[in-house]
């Protein structure tokens, strides 16, 4: 076996874990800070199963904003502009969810809100997304502006409702 599989098998593994919360119950657990997406495959049609950390959760409208952290080529995205997600699942809620994509302003509102209320771990959010944009993202108005135009920001809401 090549040494490289093993780190691969071990960050699948890893990748995986949130699921594997949702599935044994323990989604409720996380409360609003991450959401199960079910959507179907836009190729193969497949059922699929996306853990993905809310950015804001509106709980009087039911509405949870992510950020697609591999831009709009992520397959999430890509599948549920195909095809209409089936289900979210965030916290003890469940519902068959209509999305859109957030505007210039309202995703820098809603990153900003994110990165205020979790100043504590600021500096290894900053990583992430730097490395996820590929420049130095350093908090900054600009900076958030910049990285929105390389990382979309998705609310999803149930589609019973009217969007925010």
């Amino acid at each position: 076996m090549p040494r490289r599989s093993v780190p691969r098998r071990l960050l699948a593994l890893g990748l995986r874990a949130p699921v594997v919360l949702f599935d044994l119950g323990a989604g409720r657990l996380l409360g609003h800070r991450f959401l199960l997406l079910t959507h179907r495959g836009r190729r193969t049609g497949f059922v699929r199963r996306t853990v993905l950390e809310v950015l804001r959760w509106d709980p009087d409208r039911r509405e949870a904003v992510v950020l697609a952290g591999f831009g709009p080529d992520s397959d999430w995205l890509r599948n549920i502009e195909r095809a209409p997600a089936l289900e979210v699942q965030v916290g003890r809620d469940r519902f068959v969810p209509a999305h859109r994509v957030l505007g210039p302003a309202e995703a820098a509102a809603s990153l900003a809100g994110y990165e205020q209320r979790n100043r504590a771990i600021a500096p290894i959010v900053r990583a992430i997304l730097s490395r996820l944009a590929g420049f130095r993202y350093d908090g900054s108005s600009a900076g958030r502006a910049r990285l929105l135009t390389e990382l979309p920001v998705v609310a999803f809401w149930p589609a019973r409702q009217e969007p925010a």
